[in-house]
């Protein structure tokens, strides 16, 4: 029986990506049958508002900021979902990082 697959999603500024991509690997993100450290990443401007009560990284409180980010797409088994989330939030540097897990469907 296969293990169940989850598609983790997150954007984090283009001077860490590197970063999370490796952290995430060592947690036991991106294993696709015989190879390791596997993610798709796609360059964009991510956008926020840091509200009243924010700390943000990046920008001020009150103006809309606009960062260069890269979108980070890594699949792995659901038993490691929570130790990648959990690297994830731990080498971002966003208060708040976005992240995403989506179940992935067997068609096998």
């Amino acid at each position: 029986m296969l293990n169940k697959r989850v598609m983790i999603v997150t954007n984090v500024p283009i001077d860490e990506a590197d970063t999370v991509r490796q952290a995430v690997g060592e947690a036991g993100g991106g294993k696709l049958g015989n190879y390791s450290f596997c993610s798709f990443s796609i360059k964009g401007i991510g956008r926020s508002l840091p509200n009243d009560g924010a700390n943000p990284a990046i920008g001020t409180v009150g103006q809309i900021e606009a960062i260069e980010e890269e979108r980070i797409e890594i699949s792995c088994d659901e038993g490691d979902v929570v130790a990648v989330v959990r690297v994830i939030r731990e080498v971002s540097s966003y208060e708040e990082p976005a992240i995403f897990v989506y179940q992935l469907m067997d068609l096998t």
